[in-house]
């Protein structure tokens, strides 16, 4: 994978950058509840600062649909910017036409602004050429620094790269270097975890992956589904039975391409879902009609780990289990602390994302750990998927 960096990027002094930056932040009565997109964005924003280059920032917050929604307004975003940043942030009220181009000339060189909402114009979503030329007028060079939205073909993730000359910012580039590692030329041998309520959201995930990997272990909701298509009475458990065929194809498709999969051998169950509500361990076929499986047992989290140890790369989406409800937790906590454990020793490569997963890393407390871990959701399902990413593929070289 080679795309062009900032590094590639020559003479920024007295340049303006249009940086799209993920500013999509977590809001509550008009303030920003967690800043950590602000300080994702940070490295890019001081590398243009320090290299001479006034600095214009293009993000997105929440679905407005090409309508000015004063609620949706960026500008409570300036001041926990200007705090980390320990520099002034000037905010501009659109981000196209005069008020834009105002806000810039108005600018220093090294200095920092923030543009209104893109999606308040219809433009942005439909990637219009007109809307896209707009924004393009305001600088002489285009960084994408975020992943998050590179799965969409929008006028400031897409459009303005077909412009001006892209780059990608020094989130994105660790974004990308990180999957290059876990699919696009990884170390092997490679295994995946794939979890998650239903087989029906991860299709083409699953269909990708078995053609990529060594190991692929499916927890969650899910791997109720491929114990059904194997004859195992999964008693009252989350299970889409009408998926059976398709269970079955994934797992022919994996022994043909010599994927190994690894689907429970023991689960844990409950005849309900609340916290120390009283569970047990049951082989598979010892499960009751009324039981509910709701986590990974230990003898499966146990082959999943010596399948870790045996592995230089791991790809990682979605919990084992129920994990926001101990005792539900267990396997997803040993699982990720037996991966942490490793690519904190240089055994492991482990990258994981998406929202569940995320949160679910957290929760064992391994985050740091890894070797890294993607915010962004639906961009690195798709990329996960194998398909294209649209901000992405403009910044190839």
């Amino acid at each position: 994978m080679t795309f062009r960096t900032l590094d590639d990027a020559k003479d920024l002094s007295g340049k303006t950058a249009l940086v799209r930056v993920d500013f999509n932040v977590p809001m509550e009565n008009g303030a920003v509840t967690d800043d950590t997109r602000l300080r994702v964005a940070l490295p890019t924003i001081n590398k243009l600062r320090e290299a001479g280059a006034k600095v214009a920032l293009l993000a997105h917050f929440d679905r407005p649909k090409g309508e000015r929604v004063p609620s949706m307004s960026l500008k409570p975003v300036v001041e926990p910017l200007e705090i980390l940043l320990g520099a002034p942030v000037r905010f501009a009220d659109d981000c196209i036409g005069d008020e834009a181009k105002a806000a810039l000339a108005d600018t220093d060189a090294g200095g920092v602004v923030l543009l209104e909402n893109v999606r308040f114009h219809k433009g942005e979503e439909k990637n219009d050429a007109d809307f896209a030329k707009a924004l393009a007028e305001l600088g002489d060079i285009f960084v994408n620094d975020a992943f998050s939205a590179a799965h969409r073909a929008h006028a400031s993730t897409e459009g303005l790269a077909r412009i001006l000359p892209a780059f990608a910012g020094e989130s994105m580039r660790r974004e990308l270097e990180a999957l290059d590692a876990a699919l696009g030329t990884p170390v092997k041998p490679v295994i995946g975890i794939v979890g998650g309520a239903k087989v029906s959201t991860k299709l083409d995930l699953l269909k990708n992956l078995v053609a990529k990997l060594d190991y692929l272990a499916i927890g969650g909701g899910m791997a109720n589904t491929f114990l059904h298509a194997q004859g195992v009475d999964v008693g009252g458990s989350l299970c889409e039975k009408d998926l059976a065929d398709t269970a079955r194809e994934i797992m022919e498709e994996a022994r043909q391409k010599g994927c190994e999969l690894l689907l429970p051998v023991d689960v844990v169950v409950a005849k309900g879902v609340k916290p120390g509500i009283e569970h047990g361990v049951r082989a598979l076929d010892r499960i009751a009609a009324d039981d509910l499986i709701l986590d990974a047992g230990p003898e499966t989290v146990a082959r999943l780990t010596r399948a870790m140890g045996l592995s230089k790369t791991l790809i990682w989406n979605g919990p084992l289990g129920v994990f926001e409800v101990p005792p539900f937790d267990a396997a997803t906590n040993a699982a990720a602390k037996e991966a942490a454990n490793l690519a904190k020793t240089g055994k492991l490569t482990a990258v994981a994302g998406g929202g569940d997963t995320v949160a679910a890393l957290n929760h064992a407390g391994v985050v740091a750990d890894m070797t890294f871990v993607s915010t962004a959701g639906g961009a690195f399902l798709e990329w996960m998927e194998g398909k294209p990413l649209p901000g992405v593929d403009a910044l190839r070289a």
